[in-house]
């Protein structure tokens, strides 16, 4: 009887320490996020399509601090990689391409066209992009407003359906109204914003990580980050 009592023992406590490990609780999957982003910061990273083709060559990277990228005139030094982390959102942002045009001025709205590639940095692979034929025709639309330095941005759906972003976390009712995640707004105080011109000029590009805390509703509750390389223009009146 007294083996039978050890037995059921062992079991209770091999089923509680199954249940405990299961049981991830958040701070447990903010801790998991943070030390994802840190080995990232550190891997040279690649990423790769389905085909093995690289994407995006991220590299090592150089984080600096919010002082040195302003003392830098708001620019990140791309030959050594940097980029710079705003302790407040813990999104980090390398600006590759400062863009055509000027920022958007205080009280000033305007309609964008947004692409990016998003690489799930904890799932460690591609996850969406719209700089593919697919979503040429449909990229995601931007309605933004800069409100005394704050950038607010919805979705715009009255001019096509929505694109990659929009389709595949906001519409699909998971996401809160139209509001454009606070990762893809960031980068709009720091870069131009106006259509290319000439052949010579490029449209602003960026590199980001992105928390969860400051992605879209499915990284948010899934607790994990991304990295995204992202364009914007102006679009055509």
């Amino acid at each position: 009887m007294k083996k039978l009592s050890y037995l059921f023992l062992g079991l209770a406590v091999c089923v509680w320490l199954t249940a405990c490990h299961d049981d991830e609780t958040y701070a447990d999957k903010k801790v998991k996020e943070r030390k994802a982003i840190e080995a990232f910061l550190k891997r040279d990273a690649a990423i790769l399509d389905a085909d093995g083709d690289t994407v995006c060559h991220v590299g090592i990277i150089k984080v600096i601090t919010e002082d040195q990228f302003y003392a830098q005139d708001s620019l990140t030094h791309n030959d050594e990689n940097e980029y710079v982390l705003f302790d407040g959102s813990g999104i980090y942002m390398q600006i590759v391409r400062k863009g055509v045009g000027e920022k958007l001025k205080r009280g000033e709205s305007k309609r964008l066209i947004c692409r990016f590639v998003e690489y799930n940095i904890l799932g460690d692979s591609l996850q969406l992009r719209s700089d593919v034929n697919f979503w040429h025709t449909n990229p995601d639309i931007l309605d933004v407003t800069n409100n005394s330095g704050t950038i607010t941005g919805t979705f715009n759906t009255t001019v096509n359906e929505g694109g990659a972003m929009y389709m595949t976390y906001i519409g699909n009712g998971t996401g809160n109204a139209n509001t454009v995640p606070n990762g893809m707004l960031v980068p709009l105080t720091y870069v131009n914003i106006a259509r290319q011109v000439a052949s010579d000029e490029g449209i602003a590009k960026v590199r980001l990580i992105v928390p969860h805390s400051e992605g879209h509703p499915n990284s948010t509750a899934g607790v994990y980050p991304c990295f995204y390389e992202i364009l914007y223009q102006e679009m055509r009146d």
